[in-house]
């Protein structure tokens, strides 16, 4: 496996090396020593899936502390395009955002630690998303950054894209207290 750095501190890019032949493929999808190698020595405690739609937009989620989650996500069928957004208020790269496709043809996972609001976009119907978390789900400590915030200016490419009342009604970014 090949891990990236990003221009922001934090977060990380897995490329699995993938073997092919006319069977089908193989790839590891989770090595804790590679993971350790890279300076990542978090416990994982709760995985994740998620079925979409295409043009489906989950985010920008968060949960505040003591429940943050730092989360290792991939796509197993489908594509769509994963945004980390630093809310890290002593970051130099404080309300920047980090975009990256992931799909299941480059099988590619992203690190994405606690201390940043995230989500994504489906790029095709029945995408399965899936999440390794470093904390179990809190409700009560989960936030939302508006989806559009014309502060962060994700490039989402598109205009109308199906989403959930909550996530219709994140907070502004210039209203967002960060709790890290």
């Amino acid at each position: 496996m090949v891990v990236e750095k990003t221009f922001i501190e934090g977060l990380l890019v897995l490329k699995p090396r993938i073997f092919e032949d006319s069977r089908g493929y193989f790839f590891e999808s989770f090595n804790q020593k590679v993971l350790e190698e890279a300076g990542l020595k978090e416990n994982f405690v709760q995985d994740n899936q998620s079925l979409s739609q295409k043009g489906v937009l989950r985010g920008l989620h968060m949960q505040a502390p003591p429940h943050a989650q730092g989360k290792l996500v991939r796509v197993i069928k489908g594509a769509v395009l994963d945004v980390a957004v630093d809310v890290r208020k002593k970051s130099p790269t404080y309300g920047k955002c980090f975009s990256i496709e992931l799909n299941e043809q480059n099988k590619t996972m992203f690190w994405v630690p606690v201390g940043f609001a995230h989500g994504f976009l489906t790029l095709q119907d029945n995408t399965i998303f899936h999440y390794k978390c470093t904390n179990y789900y809190n409700k009560e400590s989960e936030a939302c950054i508006l989806w559009n915030d014309k502060d962060i200016n994700v490039n989402w490419n598109v205009e109308n894209p199906l989403l959930s009342a909550k996530d219709a009604e994140g907070t502004p970014f210039k209203d967002f207290v960060s709790p890290f």
